[in-house]
């Protein structure tokens, strides 16, 4: 097989589309000031029909769907939040973060010099530092730790104090939950003061804020909340924690990629964006690629602004990469656990 160049040139390959926006602010506001948040109007229609057509308009094939693949797995944050988690399967995970992609694979794909690791590790505070331990270990110190914090109910200073010891402890992102509550009542500026002492809390360390967007009621509490975190000084916005009813979907995703589309242009601060929970199909992967691509051009296509918050989307990844190299689907024991 011909050596890959992540998202090469070539027919197959998916332009950046003009499209008509389905969003639409007032103009008349500024970027310090609240007014940002008046006269917001999402065309919930419009929305869903642009998010009905990602991955129906352009496909990728053979090696460039390997390329857009591996891709893929640099953006992932491997993620381990259960309630069992011990240190022995975080280190098992922080393995596999380093070694994403079978060796014989890599080599079939002749990209053993891509250096092809996850975007990150991410697990609960109490295992931060045994993550940190496990990727020294294994040689892999350059994938940052994320520490999830999922509650929202807690009072502050008790979420500033654990954001300060998972950062003492190595974490270098931090992934909070916003005040849902303050969102669905409207208070704004209680979701602002909140998120920006949770940044000041993160020293170094990147803050992702989650949304929880399954439970903020509409997709104008979406734009508004995404908008507030960005100018709170969040370096991510994330769709939700996964464990919510409604995760990870293409419509609030259009509106958060097209709340950071705007405040890049205003502002000119890029801000990532993390999809998390019930992304686990390969085919589902490149979806998410397409529509960053399109919505949000090249320079987003990294792990530096993109992640794929999954747990078990590595396999089925790892399962399409050994059907391109061998030309048949991996048994189950084929494929070391992720």
């Amino acid at each position: 097989m011909v050596g890959l160049t992540l998202f090469p040139h070539s027919d197959d390959s998916i332009p950046v589309m003009e499209i008509n926006s389905e969003i639409t602010v007032s103009q008349s506001f500024h970027i310090t000031n609240a007014s940002w948040l008046e006269h917001v109007y999402v065309n919930l229609p419009a929305v869903k029909r642009r998010a009905e057509t990602l991955g129906t308009r352009r496909c990728v094939k053979k090696q460039w769907q390997s390329a857009w693949l591996l891709r893929a797995v640099t953006c992932i944050d491997l993620t381990t939040l259960s309630g069992d988690d011990t240190a022995s399967n975080v280190s098992r995970l922080c393995f596999k973060a380093a070694n994403p992609v079978r060796d014989d694979l890599i080599k079939g794909l002749q990209m053993e010099d891509a250096g092809i690791t996850v975007g990150a590790v991410c697990v609960y505070p109490s295992r931060v530092a045994d993550a940190v331990k496990a990727l020294k270990a294994a040689n892999a110190s350059h994938i940052p730790v994320a520490s999830d914090l999922l509650q929202d109910r807690q009072l502050l200073k008790t979420r500033l104090e654990e954001i300060r010891m998972a950062v003492a402890d190595g974490a270098r992102e931090i992934d909070i939950v916003i005040n849902r509550e303050y969102a669905l009542t409207g208070n704004w500026r209680g979701v602002y003061e909140e998120v920006k002492a949770m940044r000041e809390a993160c020293g170094e360390a990147h803050l992702k804020t989650i949304l929880a967007t399954g439970e903020l009621g509409n997709m104008v509490n979406v734009y508004k909340a995404s908008l507030v975190c960005m100018m709170a000084g969040a370096d991510f916005i994330k769709t939700s924690t996964g464990k919510e009813g409604v995760n990870a979907i293409f419509p609030v995703a259009l509106v958060m990629v097209r709340a950071i589309r705007e405040y890049y242009q205003k502002t000119g601060y890029k801000v990532g964006f993390k999809p998390a929970g019930g992304i686990r199909s390969a085919k589902d992967s490149c979806t998410w690629l397409i529509l960053i691509k399109e919505e949000l051009g090249d320079e987003w296509l990294n792990g530096h602004l993109f992640r794929l918050g999954a747990s078990s989307l590595l396999i089925d990844i790892e399962r399409q990469l050994f059907h391109q190299v061998y030309g048949r689907y991996a048994a189950t024991h084929e494929i070391p656990m992720s």
